[in-house]
């Protein structure tokens, strides 16, 4: 493994930020891993997994690791289910098309989520009333400071909406190196009552749906309402949805009455965040090469030569109006850096 110097992330990150790093190593096993944390010329250290939920403002005086651990195999094997182990450079994506290639089910509904297996826990990530949590056996993770291995079970990595143990108080303290998943082989579950699944199957004429269907019914949705970073610079969902009280609700939908919610529980809702960034006129916005993707106001672009700085900008620009016209904060969903 070589240490580099200068290294631009420009292909590391789905932004397309063209930051630098001033050292760059990429570990492809966990001895690699362990050597390179023990270096002690290098004392700043980032971890760097998919990049596909991080914004750069600008270079990184620091060493970036690329986790690039490959791999996959059949921990247990039950009736109706199986457990796999899969090493965090995996990239998400394809992890979900093999597991429909061989008949598990349950990650269908997080199709096309870019980014890596080993980033996934760290947010929870989700889509289509599916999240990650519900179907995450455990992780293993490497306590950066001394390089020891430990598992992680489901209750200790304390999942919420895009939120984790490794997002709170273990942020900075572990790198995971492989997740476990608990899928089904038989008597699929299945979701599609979130979002326009349900009618986009009955689009494409499918009256009963496998699980490959619900993943080809995703990927076409996504496709249609979210841009492809390899196209256009986009870390996706760049906020999260809020989560208000009833109460706060009930006066907001006095003014706006086409107000959505979800609920969340019997005192509190959830507010789509597009919905008010919309409301606010910032979809389809553009300022130089950082922008609202004009299909999906949740969506910030770099339409070229975007800086992380000026897409910063933008997003706290939202930010402002959003609270200001609402007076509800939005919080970003990425890591900015």
């Amino acid at each position: 493994m070589i240490i580099k110097e200068h290294v631009s992330l420009q292909p590391y990150n789905t932004f397309g930020i063209n930051a630098k790093a001033r050292y760059f190593a990429e570990v492809k096993t966990l001895d690699e891993l362990s050597w390179v944390m023990q270096q002690r010329s290098y004392p700043k250290k980032l971890i760097l997994g998919g990049g596909s939920n991080m914004l750069l403002t600008g270079d990184l005086d620091a060493l970036v690791i690329l986790i690039s651990l490959k791999g996959k195999e059949i921990v247990e094997r039950e009736e109706d289910h199986i457990e796999i182990r899969v090493m965090a450079g995996e990239n998400w994506h394809e992890l979900v098309l093999w597991s429909l290639e061989h008949g598990f089910g349950g990650l269908e509904n997080l199709s096309l989520i870019p980014g890596s297996v080993g980033s996934a826990p760290i947010q929870n990530i989700g889509a289509y009333g599916v999240e990650l949590k519900d179907h995450f056996v455990s992780c293993e993770a490497m306590e950066l400071a001394t390089q020891h291995l430990q598992t992680f079970s489901l209750e200790e990595c304390q999942f919420g909406y895009r939120d984790s143990y490794f997002k709170q108080a273990g942020k900075g303290k572990y790198v995971i190196c492989s997740v476990s998943f608990r899928l089904s082989t038989q008597n699929h579950t299945l979701r599609t009552e979130y979002g326009t699944i349900a009618a986009e199957l009955r689009n494409s004429g499918v009256l009963h749906p496998t699980i490959q269907d619900i993943s080809r019914a995703v990927i076409r949705i996504r496709q249609q309402k979210l841009p492809d970073p390899a196209i256009l610079g986009n870390s996706g969902s760049f906020f999260k949805n809020p989560v208000i009280t009833t109460s706060t609700y009930e006066k907001l939908q006095l003014k706006y009455p086409d107000m959505p919610s979800y609920k969340v529980s019997e005192k509190h809702v959830k507010v789509p965040a597009a919905w008010m960034i919309d409301s606010c006129g910032f979809k389809g916005y553009r300022k130089g090469d950082a922008g609202v993707h004009e299909h999906q106001a949740l969506v910030l672009v770099n339409y070229g030569e975007a800086t992380g700085a000026e897409i910063l900008q933008l997003a706290e620009q939202i930010q402002e109006k959003v609270q200001k016209t609402f007076g509800i904060p939005i919080v970003p969903e990425v890591n900015i850096l």
